[in-house]
């Protein structure tokens, strides 16, 4: 494990995906973090039981944490919780809005009284403004703030395979807790970070709000395509198995049709010699491409494809995944026993990560209630 924020100690009231995300990479870092667990546990430990036995969304976000189980609605939990705050550097929640107000934890009054205490509330659509008070969900907001409208292809929109919205919200607030530390180190003084799922997706929305705004473009869905640029897209092999070309220049264009399509003349046909002519044309400049990838397997071609310098991706299914040659595993411990999985995306001095053990639920409950008891 990094030791890079060693020394730090994080206390995160925490459930699902996004605060977890965000506290899961500080103790990737090397932070000291407690996770504080309702007595019945975090619910994502229920969402479903396919890593022999452990689900798979908290293996992978609750490694190298320590669980504690309070009830803060007991007198008692509430004054443990006090005292762990007022040793702690960091305070993640992502409780609904109003709640840790209401159970005597507002950031406000915390921070007032740790000033150096860096406090952070992730919730779905803000602290403010009218829809607040909004239940919100992964899918829910990839609706809300338009991921929908433009995912999926000319039969309807679709949901994005991955919590995007949650993962969005979690690494916002990891990259705000990050600065706040550095802001930290220099006057001395916390501060409070807000983050939303509705705004840190809106953020990635960007660039199809600012066609739209002031280019009045809506992008279109397109599956597997690309809009404006041809051939960019998914064919078929023998197989029944894809692969996704890009092709980006003319050049490139020229080669393909060399060593792909082995019809260099084809280059020069007025209906495809420039990508605008293509993509006004993609009706006819697939149904030239179609049969070639359909004559052989889709790894067999994605080989060809390499050999000629073409841009490819295979599509891959989840057993390519499992077995993909380019993978990095890191293995973790878990209360049923080590699983391998995939590693996080940075590699530092070369070095992978070592990730802490994935606790069970209210494993550190009692040490914690003796290093934080009463003076």
């Amino acid at each position: 494990m990094r030791t890079d924020l060693s020394g730090l100690l994080v206390v995160s009231l925490e459930q699902a995906v996004a605060a977890p995300y965000a506290s899961s990479r500080l103790a990737e870092a090397g932070a000291r973090v407690i996770k504080v667990e309702r007595p019945e546990g975090d619910f994502a430990r229920g969402y479903d039981s396919l890593v022999h036995g452990e689900s798979a969304y908290f293996v992978w976000l609750n490694r190298g944490k320590e669980s504690v189980c309070l009830d803060l609605r007991d007198e008692e939990d509430r004054a443990l919780m006090e005292r762990m705050l007022a040793h702690a550097d960091i305070f993640i929640q992502n409780l609904a809005p109003g709640a840790i107000d209401r159970l005597g934890f507002a950031p406000d009054r915390l921070r007032a009284e740790y000033p150096r205490l860096i406090t952070v509330s992730i919730s779905g659509y803000g602290e403010e403004g009218p829809l607040a008070d909004l239940k919100a969900y992964d899918l829910l907001v990839q609706a809300e703030t338009g991921l929908s409208s433009i995912t999926g292809n000319a039969a309807g929109p679709a949901r994005t395979g991955v919590s995007v919205c949650d993962i969005a919200a979690g690494m916002t607030a990891y990259q705000a807790v990050l600065e706040a530390l550095i802001g930290r180190a220099t006057t001395g003084a916390g501060r409070h970070i807000a983050v939303s799922l509705f705004h840190a997706l809106s953020d990635w929305m960007n660039v199809p709000f600012l066609q739209y705004a002031y280019g009045g473009k809506v992008p279109p869905r397109a599956g597997l395509n690309h809009p404006t640029i041809a051939p960019y897209g998914v064919y078929e092999g023998s197989d029944g198995k894809s692969v996704l070309i890009s092709i980006q220049n003319e050049r490139e264009w020229a080669m393909f049709c060399e060593t792909i399509l082995g019809d260099a003349a084809l280059a020069r046909d007025p209906r495809f010699d420039s990508n605008s002519n293509r993509v006004a044309n993609r009706a006819a400049l697939d149904a030239v491409l179609r049969p070639v990838f359909a004559g052989e397997t889709r790894d067999a071609m994605a080989d060809r494809l390499r050999a000629a310098r073409i841009a490819y991706g295979r599509v891959s299914e989840m057993e390519d995944v499992v077995n993909h040659p380019q993978n990095r595993y890191v293995t973790v411990e878990t209360p049923s026993g080590p699983v391998r999985m995939l590693a996080p995306g940075a590699l530092i001095d070369n070095t992978p990560a070592t990730p802490g053990p994935v606790p069970g639920l209210g494993a550190h409950t009692g040490a914690l209630r003796d290093e934080f008891g009463e003076a």
